[in-house]
This record gives structure tokens, C-alpha cells and sequence, in this order.
């Protein structure tokens, strides 16, 4: 108990509605190890802040926010979770963001123990409930559909998942394979994705097969599923994470190539359903 061995990153904006949910859900953890959490508001506009400085307040120990006066991310500033990461003095890294939350008390414990006793994994993720904050009534549990026998999945798992494979908020990982980033993560739009690749270049991907964290679908007008509900922001996504498959094909020597192939072959495929999707919308409307 001399030291902190994992540090929680959350990264938070405009949560107010769901902030406190997310924040219990750090405090609840029972471990027989040390924990803090590391929060970056990038700005809020509303009162996350201030529910954060209550915490604070109460679990000083424990609770450590960054409160940026500007909006970060706005300002190209990718990825946010670095500010975090890099004042991290923990040995593992667990993620969460502001509008999402955990639900088992012994999810750290669980997932630590693992990683511990599996020298050859370098991240530990779990099964989820996925939530539309519209109508919360609708979910479903997201987990694998094929399970290995020994829990432990490999690079074509991921690859061929995509940033779906695993809830962010279910990832546990070493942070000294994080440290050293090469460049083609630092020109992605999106965090998750690529460092799951990152990580699984570095040992195997543990599983633990019960439902630990809730995902809200939807959960504000700043998410990314709303992001792409704009048809030109959803291109330019498109086309920057075609570029992104690309650079980590050549950073990796082709070494994964037939799976990286196949997964570009299916994100053009669904671009193209989704445009074809908002063109007949827009002529029904017309109509």
C-alpha cells in the first residue's frame, strides 16, 4: 500500500448530468492496492467543475483534477488523455470518460489481479451494458461473440473489431507501453482505436467475462455518435481513418496486412451504405 498502482483517467466536458455517476463509480472500488483519479475538464461550460471540486474536496487523496480555462480539444489538441497519462505515477492505467460509468466495486481489482498473473498481456478489458441515454430501457451487453479458451485475444481481434472491440471504458493497461507514441496515432481523429492497437503490439489482450461498466450511446450534442450524424464531418472521418489503417499497416511492415485489407474493405463498405442511407432521406424529405 506504499504506492499508487493505478492511476483512473477521465477525461470530462459538459457532463453535469452524469459526472457524479461516473465519479462514485471510481470511489466505490474496493482494492487491496492504491488508486487516485486523474480528471481533465477541458472547459466545461456547465457545472461539471463544480461537482468535481466537491469530490475533490471530500477524497483530496484520491481525486486530482486539471481544469483547463480553454477548451483543449477544440484547439486540435489530441489526445486529451495525455495530460493525464503523463502525470500518472501508477504502474496500470484504467480509462472512463464523464459520461460513462463503472458498476462492479471490485472491476479494478479484477482486472489488476489479471494482468498481474499474465505477464505475456499488456491490456485487460471486459464484457459492458450499452445504454441509449434517450431510452434507457434499450441496451444490450457487448462482449465477444467468439471467446478464446484461455481469455486472452491477439492484433487480428482488434483489427477486425475496430474501436467496437471493447467498451474504452472496460481498458486496463501497463502504462509504460503508452509512453512513447509513434506518429501516425498523433494524426487520428479518434483516441481509442489506436491506442488499443498501440497496446496490442506490445502482449495479448486479457478478458474478463463479466459486465463491469455502463456506456451511455448518445449521451449530449458533443458526442461522437451526433458528430456523425453530419454527413461531411462523417466523410472526413471516413477518409482519416482509411489513412490511419494505412500508416499503421506500413508502421507495422505489413506484418497484420490481410487484416488491416479486410477492415478497410469494410469501412468503405459502410460509408458507402450509410451515404446511400442519407441521400434517400433527404429525397423522402423532399418529397
Amino acid at each position: 500500500m506504499s504506492y499508487t498502482k493505478i492511476s483512473i483517467c477521465c477525461i470530462t466536458y459538459n457532463h453535469e448530468s452524469y459526472i457524479r455517476k461516473c465519479i462514485d463509480g471510481f470511489i466505490m472500488q474496493k482494492t487491496d492496492f492504491l488508486f487516485d483519479v486523474l480528471i481533465h475538464d477541458d472547459a466545461s461550460t456547465d457545472k461539471t467543475a463544480d461537482i468535481i471540486r466537491e469530490y475533490e474536496a471530500k477524497y483530496p487523496d484520491i481525486v486530482k483534477p486539471i481544469y483547463q480555462k480553454e477548451n483543449q480539444y477544440s484547439q486540435g489538441i489530441r489526445p486529451i488523455n495525455k495530460f493525464n497519462f503523463e502525470r500518472s505515477n501508477a504502474k496500470y492505467i484504467a480509462m472512463c470518460e464523464g459520461d460513462d460509468y463503472w458498476t462492479d466495486p471490485y472491476k479494478l481489482q479484477k482486472q489488476v489481479d489479471f494482468l498481474e498473473e499474465n505477464g505475456d498481456c499488456s491490456l485487460c478489458f471486459h464484457a459492458s451494458k450499452h445504454i441509449n441515454t434517450n431510452n434507457p430501457d434499450k441496451f444490450h451487453v457487448h462482449h465477444p461473440k467468439i471467446i478464446p479458451t484461455d481469455y486472452k485475444f491477439e492484433m487480428k481481434h482488434v483489427i477486425l473489431g475496430g474501436g467496437g472491440f471493447m467498451a474504452t471504458n472496460s481498458m486496463v493497461f501497463l502504462k509504460e507501453h503508452i509512453m512513447e507514441r509513434p506518429e501516425w496515432m498523433d494524426k487520428v481523429p479518434i483516441g481509442d482505436l489506436p491506442l488499443m492497437l498501440l497496446l496490442a503490439s506490445k502482449g495479448k489482450i486479457g478478458y474478463v467475462d463479466d459486465v463491469m461498466s455502463v456506456y451511455r450511446i448518445m449521451s449530449s450534442s458533443t458526442s461522437w455518435g451526433a458528430s456523425m450524424q453530419n454527413q461531411n464531418r462523417a466523410k472526413k472521418h471516413h477518409y482519416a481513418i482509411l489513412k490511419m489503417w494505412s500508416d499503421f499497416d506500413n508502421w507495422t511492415n505489413r506484418k497484420y496486412h490481410k487484416y488491416v485489407l479486410k477492415k478497410m474493405l469494410k469501412n468503405r463498405w459502410n460509408h458507402q451504405k450509410s451515404s446511400i442511407k442519407y441521400i434517400l432521406k433527404s429525397l423522402i424529405n423532399k418529397s
